[in-house]
């Protein structure tokens, strides 16, 4: 097993990501486990589950890239931007074709920004802006545009959902209608309604909900988003994953795989300096940017930033100990100063 094992798991539809690591504590047997990047309860598919030190590796797999299939349904919009509902407005989606969609997707990935869906877990003083939106409260107003970013986004199919490929297997190019593929559980339609179905691949802290909306307004015509499956996180795809109720036998995968970093093996010297937070020689280690350190066994000794000017130890794991009981260890530098 993995030193600092990451769980990836298929997310089913209806549970939150909170439910999922409830469960995953009782399955996994600790209470200390987290998730890398929220599913919403209609959304399923890749939720990275981060157990005892692996929760250390937190902030580098939650700020990680996304890939997506997503349905965005045209001619009705819901105050949650997906199937929840309750439909709020309708419209003719008569207007809406294949062409039209491709022509309004480039706009898309030129945003710098977006203005995130009110029912969201962002915190806005110092509440979860969901929980004042299905209060109701009045002076509720919509948040503030956020750093976003489209990496690539292409229409797939487009007409009556049950019409739509239903099968899909992962390609080079992300997670393809494959007809001899596996299918994914989507929201019940909430009307018969024209659906697109789209590859959409964005940064982090990019709402596709969001993008359901924002296409629906390029197009003048009220969306949702119908259905969602999240296929990767970082360098992690779906194809990875294990059903939830199979995580208690789940081994997971090596930390390393996981960091969407690129990474480099260390002699035991090198590997047991830096344990002792100590900076390599400018040189010893190639490349410049953010690396993951690892051992001659291929366990992550630190992750580290490289520039022409030295090395900055971001976070340091000890080796690993043989005892059951005892997990390994993940501290930050003792010295984050560069070292020339």
């Amino acid at each position: 097993m993995p030193a600092m094992p990451v769980h990836v798991v298929d997310k089913p539809l209806g549970p939150t990501s909170h439910d999922v690591v409830a469960r995953a504590r009782r399955a996994l047997k600790t209470r200390r486990v987290g998730h890398a990047g929220t599913l919403d309860p209609l959304a399923t598919g890749v939720l990275l589950l981060l157990a005892e030190d692996a929760t250390k590796l937190s902030t580098w797999l939650t700020g990680s890239d996304k890939a997506y299939l997503a349905w965005v349904a045209f001619g009705a919009a819901t105050p949650t931007w997906d199937a929840e509902g309750p439909i709020t407005e309708r419209a003719d989606p008569g207007p809406v074709d294949p062409d039209a969609i491709r022509g309004a997707l480039p706009r898309f990935l030129e945003l710098s920004e977006q203005v995130p869906p009110r029912f969201s877990a962002i915190k806005t003083g110092g509440e979860a802006a969901y929980r004042a939106a299905r209060r109701g409260d009045e002076e509720v107003t919509p948040l503030p545009a956020r750093p976003a970013a489209y990496r690539r986004i292409e229409l797939l199919a487009f007409g009556d959902r049950e019409t739509l490929p239903r099968r899909f297997g992962p390609t080079q190019n992300g997670w393809r209608p494959d007809p001899d593929g596996r299918t994914f559980e989507l929201p019940p339609p909430l009307a018969g309604l024209p659906v697109a179905l789209l590859s959409v691949e964005v940064a982090a802290g990019t709402y596709v909900r969001a993008f359901a909306r924002d296409l629906g307004e390029a197009l003048s015509v009220p969306a949702h988003l119908a259905g969602l499956v999240r296929t990767r996180v970082g360098s992690v795809g779906l194809e990875d994953a294990v059903p939830l109720d199979a995580l208690a036998d789940d081994p997971g995968i090596a930390e390393a795989d996981a960091l969407p970093l690129p990474s480099v093996r260390l002699s035991a010297d090198d590997a047991a300096r830096v344990r002792q937070g100590q900076r390599l020689p400018v040189g010893t280690v190639p490349g410049e940017g953010a690396v993951a350190l690892l051992d001659p066994e291929g366990r992550l000794a630190a992750i580290a930033d490289l520039a022409p000017g030295g090395m900055r130890l971001r976070r340091v794991w000890n080796v690993p100990t043989s005892d059951p009981e005892h997990g390994p260890t993940g501290t930050p530098a003792a010295d984050e100063t560069s070292a020339g």
